[in-house]
């Protein structure tokens, strides 16, 4: 099973070219660099979802912040 979390591009932080670029995506707080290559579409203040370091698709914020919400549940019953 894969599992992509949602999370908002703050900034890019690096662009080598035209294709390949890194941002910096906030994870509610916590921020990680993303490569963006597979998202070349993605712009400051989008909402990524993020699978292994790479981002693979733009979404909504309330589709966004509804799945923190599912997975924060799911992570409850967690001891």
């Amino acid at each position: 099973m894969c599992l992509a979390v949602p999370g908002k591009l703050e900034k890019i932080i690096a662009e080598l070219d035209e294709t390949f670029r890194i941002g910096s995506v906030s994870f509610e707080g916590v921020i990680k660099e993303v490569n963006l290559a597979l998202v070349p579409e993605a712009q400051i203040g989008d909402y990524l979802l993020v699978h292994v370091g790479a981002a693979i698709g733009v979404i909504n914020e309330e589709e966004a912040k509804a799945t923190m919400n599912v997975l924060k549940q799911m992570g409850e019953g967690v001891d």
